[in-house]
C-alpha cells in the first residue's frame, strides 16, 4: 500500500471523491503543512496554524496509479483560485499536492506542467507542491462526512 495526500479545498468533497476510486482502500481527512502539532479544526479554520485541509488516501498500487489519483485531484476542484474553493476562502483551502518521496514529486510536476500545457485554464495554476509533514487527523465528525450523512457530495 501507498499513501498520498491532496489539499483541494473542503476536506469533505475530496474525500469523498477519492473514496469512490476502486484501488482507494482507506481515506481520512486531516491537516498538513503547518506549524501546530495536533491542531484543532477551530484552529486550523482560525487560519493561525498554515495547514491545509487534506484527504490522505491509502491505496494499493497494482489496482489504481499514483497518475490516476493525480489525475481526479485536478478534476475535482479548481486548481487557479488561490486560497480558496467556491465559498471556502482561506489559506486552509489552498490547492497542494504532499509529496511523499521523488517519485511522487516527479509524478506531481509532471502532471502540473501537463495541467499548464492543456490549455483547460484561462487562468495560472496556483497548486503548490510540497513535501508532506505530519499528517494531523482531523475530528472523527469530520471523517467520510457525507457518507455518514447521506450526502450524495459537492460541486464547486
Amino acid at each position: 500500500m501507498e499513501k498520498a495526500t491532496f489539499a483541494a479545498g473542503c476536506f469533505w468533497g475530496i474525500e469523498d471523491a477519492f473514496a469512490q476510486v476502486p484501488g482507494v482502500i482507506q481515506t481520512a481527512v486531516g491537516y498538513m503543512g503547518g506549524d501546530t502539532a495536533n491542531p484543532s479544526y477551530r484552529e486550523v479554520c482560525a487560519g493561525d496554524t498554515g495547514h491545509a485541509e487534506v484527504v490522505q488516501v491509502v491505496f494499493d498500487p497494482e489496482q489504481v496509479g499514483y497518475h490516476d489519483l493525480l489525475d481526479l485531484f485536478w478534476q475535482i476542484h479548481d486548481p487557479t483560485q488561490v486560497n480558496r474553493q467556491g465559498p471556502d476562502v482561506g489559506t486552509q483551502y489552498r490547492s497542494a499536492i504532499f509529496v511523499a518521496d521523488e517519485g511522487q514529486r516527479s509524478a506531481a510536476e509532471a502532471s502540473l506542467e501537463a495541467q499548464e500545457a492543456s490549455g483547460r485554464y484561462s487562468r495560472a495554476i496556483a497548486t503548490q507542491i510540497e513535501p508532506a509533514g505530519d499528517f494531523w487527523r482531523a475530528e472523527e465528525y469530520h471523517q467520510q462526512y457525507f457518507a455518514k450523512r447521506g450526502i450524495a457530495g459537492c460541486q464547486i
